[in-house]
């Protein structure tokens, strides 16, 4: 065999570099897999079948528990805004439903109103507003919370029903405007009871609270409780004329026409 022969039988031998990298390259492939299987195989989750909750991998699971956003009866103390996201079932028995829709809130009232008729400064509740907030609420709790039987007021979770949305809206109006007043009036009022002021009746958180205090208890309150009633007494001192002046004012004039 001449040299020329033997050249051109190696120039079409394919090159031993390549057909070593392809035997590297192929075995390595190999190697790699057989480890992944037998980490995979080697696994709990994967010899029992399932997942703990807690693993990536597990299947999402619903919290059932309420959001903080719920209708409860801690958003109707705190007077925050809420969402009704109950899901509840019709009563069967819509009579005794009913008054248990109302009993389950009257139940509640005393405390709510306890903490609603506490002025801001910390005192003692004030026990007029209480008695007021407890007649006020119980009334409201009447007329608007019995749902007609058709639902419970309240599911098991806590959270009002989308039904009470009337029934919630005001309990929640009696609430807030005994805080006002417990706010605005309480301090005035118990001092004008105590000095014998004029209007220190039962009507004296509301009118002290609305501003609707006659000439002779804005003299007194003046005289007697400025401190106690700073926040609800006129910047200058106010007159007859003036008190005159200003209930005029507020009167519908017969002459104008209607809107």
């Amino acid at each position: 065999m001449t040299s020329e022969h033997v050249v051109g039988r190696r120039l079409l031998e394919p090159p031993r570099s390549i057909e070593y990298g392809a035997h590297w390259f192929y075995a390595g492939g190999y190697m790699i897999a057989a480890v992944l299987l037998a980490l995979v195989c080697s696994t709990p989750e994967a010899s029992s079948g399932t997942l703990p909750p807690e693993a990536l991998g597990a299947p999402p699971q619903a919290n059932a528990l309420p959001t903080a956003w719920a209708c409860t009866v801690d958003t109707l103390r705190a007077g925050r805004e809420c969402i009704f996201e109950s899901e509840v079932s019709s009563s069967s028995n819509v009579k005794e439903q009913a008054s248990g829709n109302v009993r389950t809130l009257t139940d509640i009232g005393h405390a709510l109103c306890t903490q609603a008729a506490r002025p801001s400064s910390g005192l003692a509740p004030d026990k007029d507003l209480v008695a007021q907030c407890e007649r006020r609420y119980s009334e409201a709790a009447q007329d608007f919370c019995g749902l007609e039987g058709k639902v419970p007021i309240i599911d098991a979770k806590g959270r009002f029903a989308p039904a009470a949305r009337a029934c919630y809206r005001q309990l929640s109006l009696v609430l807030q405007d005994i805080s006002t007043m417990a706010t605005v009036a309480s301090a005035c009022c118990q001092c004008a009871q105590k000095r014998g002021c004029p209007g220190a009746g039962n009507s004296c958180h509301e009118n002290v609270s609305q501003q609707k205090l006659g000439a002779s208890a804005l003299a007194c309150l003046s005289n007697q409780c400025g401190s106690a009633c700073e926040l609800t007494m006129p910047t200058g001192p106010a007159s007859s004329e003036d008190v005159r002046s200003t209930e005029q004012a507020r009167r519908p004039s017969r002459t104008q026409g209607s809107l």
